[in-house]
């Protein structure tokens, strides 16, 4: 490979200094060529490496020049924008926030334009590389920069030659839908779950997060408690969850020594503060250096016992086939075998004593679960899942000695049907991680080792630790043996054991046995993890789900697409297992609840409200059709790359969410009845700032009470009024998390009583299933643009598309773990080929759409010289 000098593309060794830019962080060159849709090479080696400050080349015609805000000194490029003079002729570089939303006399703020459009620097900052340099510069693939980046992190001056010299990886098989035996099963998965292990232990290891704002004090069990922010938390892509281990660092001038301690996250950022708090694995007595607030950081901790209960699962069905009954085992594997019935009455209503009454397809699943060894029930939004699935456990329950496993992948949902079933009037325990055990839940007090605590043997043994500080190793080892035994006497005297499924595979639950298991969310959950709770015992096993609503998050690409991102619920229904579909919905007025019925659920599913009952009185919101509170708010605007430069924003779209959650407040609508859902953290956070400076209601602090979140976090909850903003804005009709119809379906059907959806309706329309959308909401009247208080219909022309089949694209969804740069350098690899529908008269395009020519950048660059201030 021939030299190149200093001063060249780290990526493809282009070296005109118009196109070239400079790396502060890391000090490489790179230049503005864009050669894929990922964006330029400047642009995508500033996502991968988290860096974010520029200085422009020497020779170029702004000379060397550091791109900072004029006002307030900020160097994030994916914040940095510029606005003209109000009087003078120069143009001013301005941050997004704070310094570009006030307003200044001098300044034309309001027509503020980022320095970053889709994804490439404005071609007069750093000219793109002519068609000739392109042909000429060295050829490199967007896999070849993931891995040198990564690469860069171990060795600061590796090459592609380094990458040639690596070993090819070994490619993943994919899995099978029938399997011969569970060896074969085992050899299938334990791969992939080794694979997504792995990769899971390198993000988690690789990430040190800057800590914001410590804060220090101490919890009611007396343990130190640290709550602080992480600033660029949202830019990994790990997320920490309640019960997760944390190491604290400093190694700042105001201490002697470095510090350290470890921890594990107690709570998580709410909708009314965005601190986290780790319980810290320290006494009172130890040293802590409560005095300082900053210079911390938190590293995350990697324990691979989830993924280590899912290896044993797998391999002690492979060694011991008796695990689980032949019915089971045969479904798991998808062996023909001759079906069997349990003996169940027809007649019998199984609505259950101070449980809500069941409907004619909730009391048909009960019957059809009891009598079967292996059931399937898909619950599509608002139709009594819960309510089900705690009618099935009971009458299990009553009908065996043995407790009833009850299991889902989160906690969430493991307390909310535990709650459920303790009002019905079981005894229920419930396990919970020895890292969850001093965190709040609303069912504590069903907790396994609370209830040991409370019991007449234990309870002296607690006194005396309390009184004396300690106890004898005596005592030590009398208390251990008697915890072990009334947590085996709560257990199997319990009518319910209730727990994650990674939960199942805890040691207080070895060699017991559970005839019957029910796994809710089931298609939340990989297989392997759904594996862990059958595998003790079972003889029956009902799987309750939705395989049209969000899957699996898998971390890893590759054995995501080999299949771990599959569910069981799912891989089930390929082998031919026909759920039992719940078809009455409860939760969202009929006009809300259409078209995910006859999209993603063949138009089966029934309205169990009336439209009357989701109309609010007096409620003058100007619905553009008033008996359908509903409304497709077409925003002509641009997206913009948020902060870290992986989220996106869309400024247009938050100022009309304001616009929108304001007038909700105006009508009586309280913050916790209103829900915003956005696929991208930027916007998040755009949104919060935004409201918290600009929103016009009279009591400001509302809007920190609007819970703000992804559609993940909304599954499975509610809200009477939703506001979606897509986001998504662009001419190259790129709209990443967007093309997912699973996270679609799950946004669209959260409200109760009223839907805004806020979006580009031009870009939208280029996706198929989005193209439906548009149209459905055409022909309902509701797809209008315009103020909120002069809103008129679209007059953007839509045509019919070839009608979207959930059934047919549930398995090939996108259900990765973020829409980022990197492994997903395309951000639209799964939007498919399709038929684009043609657009006559269309919203509003950005001024800035139209490329530039050459001769264009010039004359631009030459007008700008000595006229922007930096």
């Amino acid at each position: 490979m021939e030299d190149l000098p200093d001063r060249s593309c780290a990526y493809c060794g282009i070296t005109s200094p118009d196109s070239l830019v400079h790396c502060q962080t890391c000090d490489k060159w790179f230049c503005n060529a864009k050669t894929s849709r990922a964006g330029s090479h400047i642009v995508t080696h500033m996502v991968f490496s988290k860096h974010q400050s520029l200085c422009l080349h020497p020779d170029s015609d702004f000379g060397e020049t550091m791109l900072e805000c004029y006002n307030c000194g900020n160097r994030n490029l994916f914040v940095l924008g510029f606005v003209s003079a109000k009087t003078d002729s120069v143009v001013v570089i301005l941050c997004r926030l704070p310094c570009a939303a006030s307003k200044n006399a001098d300044w034309d703020t309001e027509n503020w334009q980022s320095l970053v459009e889709n994804r490439q620097l404005l071609p007069w900052m750093a000219k793109p590389p002519s068609e000739e340099e392109i042909q000429h510069a060295r050829p490199i693939t967007a896999v070849q920069i993931s891995k040198l980046e990564t690469k860069w992190r171990q060795d600061k001056d590796a090459t592609l030659m380094d990458l040639d010299q690596e070993e090819v990886e070994e490619e993943l098989e994919p899995i099978l839908m029938r399997y011969s035996d569970a060896y074969q099963y085992q050899r299938a998965f334990s791969p992939l779950v080794q694979y997504e292990a792995n990769y899971d232990k390198l993000l988690k290891q690789s990430q040190s997060l800057q800590i914001r704002n410590i804060e220090w004090s101490l919890g009611d069990n007396g343990m130190r408690l640290a709550s602080f922010t992480l600033p660029s938390y949202d830019a990994f892509a790990i997320k920490l969850n309640v019960g997760d281990p944390i190491e604290l660092k400093y190694s700042g001038p105001e201490l002697g020594d470095p510090w350290q301690v470890s921890g594990y996250i107690v709570r998580v950022p709410g909708v009314l503060n965005n601190y986290f708090t780790a319980e810290l694995l320290a006494s009172q007595s130890d040293k802590m250096p409560v005095h300082i607030s900053s210079g911390f950081t938190a590293d995350l901790v990697w324990k691979g016992t989830s993924y280590d209960r899912m290896q044993k699962a797998m391999k002690h069905l492979a060694v011991n086939s008796k695990t689980v009954s032949e019915h089971v085992y045969s479904a798991l594997l998808g062996i023909d075998h001759q079906p069997t019935a349990f003996p169940v009455s027809q007649k019998q209503n199984y609505s259950v004593p101070k449980s809500t009454k069941l409907n004619a397809s909730q009391d048909n699943a009960i019957k059809s679960v009891l009598s079967k060894p292996f059931s399937l029930i898909q619950g599509p939004p608002g139709t009594g899942k819960t309510v089900t699935s705690a009618n099935i456990v009971y009458q299990l329950a009553k009908r065996q000695k043995k407790p009833v496993l009850v299991c889902a992948p989160s906690n969430v949902a493991v307390d909310h049907l535990a709650a459920k079933l303790e009002s019905l009037g079981l005894r229920v325990v419930r396990l919970f991680s020895k890292n969850r055990e001093d965190v709040e839940s609303s069912v504590q007090h069903l907790s396994l080792t609370e209830k040991v605590k409370s019991t007449a043997a234990i309870k002296g043994f607690y006194k005396s630790k309390d009184s004396n500080g300690k106890l004898s190793a005596a005592d030590e080892k009398q208390l251990e043996t008697l915890q072990f035994k009334e947590q085996r006497r709560l257990i199997v005297n319990s009518q319910v054991v209730c727990c994650t499924c990674v939960g199942a595979g805890d040691h207080r639950l070895d060699k017991l046995k559970f005839p019957s298991v029910l796994i809710d969310e089931s298609t939340q959950a990989s297989e392997p993890e759904c594996l862990i709770p059958i595998v003790k015992g079972a003889n029956q096993v009902v799987l309750v789900g939705d395989h049209q609503q969000l899957g699996p998050v898998i971390l890893s690409r590759k054995a995501g697409d080999a299949g771990l991102k599959q569910s069981m619920f799912e891989r089930l229904i390929h082998l031919g297992h026909i759920p039992i579909r719940l078809d009455v919905q409860y939760r969202m007025h009929p006009c809300l609840s259409e078209f995910s019925s006859n999209i993603f659920y063949d138009g089966s599913l029934q309205n169990g409200v009336s439209a009357e009952s989701r109309i609010r009185a007096n409620n003058m919101f100007p619905w553009p059709i008033r008996e359908k509170p509903m409304m497709f708010w077409g925003v002509g605007s641009s997206e913009e790359l948020g902060p870290s430069g992986t989220s996106y924003l869309n400024r247009a779209e938050a100022i009309n969410c304001e616009r929108a959650i304001t007038r909700l407040f105006a009508e009586g609508v309280e913050p916790s009845q209103i829900g915003v859902i956005t696929p991208y953290v930027a916007q998040k956070e755009f949104i919060v700032q935004y409201m918290g400076t600009h929103g016009t209601f009279a009591d400001k602090s509302k809007y920190l009470e609007v819970e703000i979140a992804s559609v993940d976090a909304f599954q499975g909850r509610e809200k009477d009024y939703v506001i979606l903003s897509c986001v998504r804005a662009n001419d190259n009709q790129s709209i990443g998390f967007l093309t997912d119809p699973r996270r679609m379906n799950v946004a669209l059907t959260r409200a109760r009583y009223g839907m805004v959806i806020l979006g580009n309706p031009r870009t939208l329309s280029k996706n198929s299933i989005w193209s439906r959308l548009l149209l459905h909401y055409r022909e309902c009247g509701c797809l209008v643009e315009g103020d909120l208080d002069n809103l008129r219909l679209s007059n953007l022309q839509l045509q019919r598309s070839v009608p979207y089949r959930a059934r047919e694209q549930g398995s090939s969804t996108p259900t990765s773990a973020g829409d980022l740069f990197g492994s997903q350098l395309d951000l639209n690899l799964h939007g498919g080929a399709q038929s684009w529908p043609k657009l006559g008269s269309e919203l509003d395009t950005p001024a800035n759409a139209r490329s530039m020519h050459d001769d264009e950048i010039k004359n631009l660059a030459e007008q700008l010289q000595g006229k922007i201030r930096f």
